[in-house]
């Protein structure tokens, strides 16, 4: 089974936000968009095919979740990464940032403290601060091109907090977490009693030379974890908005979902729950060839920067579709950049400041598209620094 990851699809007019949001992002359209976190990919036939057949019945009403939806991501969670999940778990939410800020509210008081770990994507930040939770942060060290938990500086947090948002594998910086770090979270969460969301919504867009672990596989105890998963990056689904959080603990889950209820926040939308069930049944092989595409990417742009744009350092992406760029050795301050890369450069990239602490100097980029397109884009960077 092939699948055409080179071609170009046209996305303007589509009310796209990354392509028909440019204007009012960067202030112009004139720049080839590589910031929202979505790929410029055709989705799986299989999900294609299923809302197809779902749009034929002409009605459209208030739906339940169906008993199959939940079956496809148990399924999905034992082929794909080990975790023998329940049915009662599984607790399903239009969206893993909603999942953030409903967390907040069911498993913290306010002025609490709410641990993140930046640079970070920014929805972390709001599920403390717009539910009037305390931020915490506990920024990442950068050593030697690696991004790693300064596990020291998080024992110290956690004597002051009740929540740690882990982002699992890590948006931007695309760390993948490996079994000795993601043990040492659990055990500092144990000591201090402190639950763990744990969005892994990245944790099938792993490349060959790593593993992805799901937190709550790494220990008998999973009452203090929380885990939220979407197809929605793994099957470029995103604008159907449809995520879960897998809850093990009764408690938590019963005041995760009376937050839910508070606000209404249903997950009954009859297409986002059929695209659910088809990508999580039918798109591995799709998925299989996005790794592959994605990795030749990767690394074909990795060659390019240490090559042609030496004053740029690439962080090695370990997952996601997303690099991290060190443009500190430009001298720009973070307005200076964002304004080169827009006016000089013709590229709309997301300014590492935007994920807090530790992201000055740095630009996050979306590979997720045809090969050409990025290394346009790499070649308009070259052209933009001479």
């Amino acid at each position: 089974m092939s699948f055409d990851f080179d071609r170009v699809i046209p996305r303007e007019g589509t009310s796209a936000l990354k392509y028909d949001g440019r204007t009012a992002y960067f202030g112009t359209s004139d720049v080839q968009p590589l910031w929202v976190a979505d790929m410029d990919f055709a989705a799986p036939e299989a999900v294609t095919h299923a809302l197809i057949a779902r749009a034929t019945h002409p009605i459209y009403g208030y739906t339940l979740p169906p008993e199959s939806v939940y079956d496809a991501l148990i399924g999905w969670m034992k082929k794909r990464h080990a975790w023998v999940i329940e049915r009662e778990w599984i607790v399903l939410v239009p969206g893993v940032v909603p999942s953030l800020n409903a967390v907040a509210m069911a498993l913290t008081e306010p002025d609490e403290g709410v641990i993140v770990q930046p640079p970070v994507y920014f929805p972390f930040f709001s599920a403390a601060t717009k539910t009037g939770r305390r931020l915490v942060q506990n920024p990442l060290k950068l050593d030697n091109g690696r991004y790693s938990i300064d596990f020291e500086h998080l024992e110290q947090c956690a004597q002051e907090a009740r929540l740690l948002l882990l982002c699992s594998p890590h948006n931007p910086v695309g760390r993948v977490w490996q079994r000795e770090e993601l043990t040492q979270v659990l055990d500092i969460a144990r000591r201090h009693d402190l639950t763990v969301l744990a969005d892994e919504i990245h944790a099938d867009l792993i490349y060959p030379e790593y593993r992805h672990r799901a937190l709550a596989t790494l220990t008998d105890d999973t009452a203090n974890i929380v885990t939220a998963v979407a197809p929605s990056k793994t099957f470029n689904i995103p604008g159907l908005g449809l995520s879960a959080l897998i809850i093990p603990d009764s408690a938590r889950r019963t005041r995760i979902n009376q937050v839910l209820d508070m606000v209404h926040m249903t997950a009954g939308n009859p297409f986002s729950l059929t695209a659910f069930e088809a990508a999580y049944r039918e798109g591995a092989p799709w998925l299989e060839s996005l790794m592959a595409y994605l990795q030749k990417t990767r690394d074909e742009a990795a060659r390019y920067i240490e090559l042609e744009l030496p004053r740029i350092k690439l962080i090695p992406a370990e997952g996601t579709y997303l690099l991290w760029l060190d443009c500190r050795e430009l001298g720009m301050r973070d307005d200076e950049l964002k304004r080169f890369m827009i006016h000089e450069a013709g590229l709309g990239l997301s300014p590492g400041i935007a994920f807090g602490m530790g992201g000055s100097g740095f630009m996050r980029m979306n590979i997720g598209a045809p090969r050409s397109l990025v290394m346009e884009a790499l070649e308009k960077l070259k052209a933009a620094l001479r």
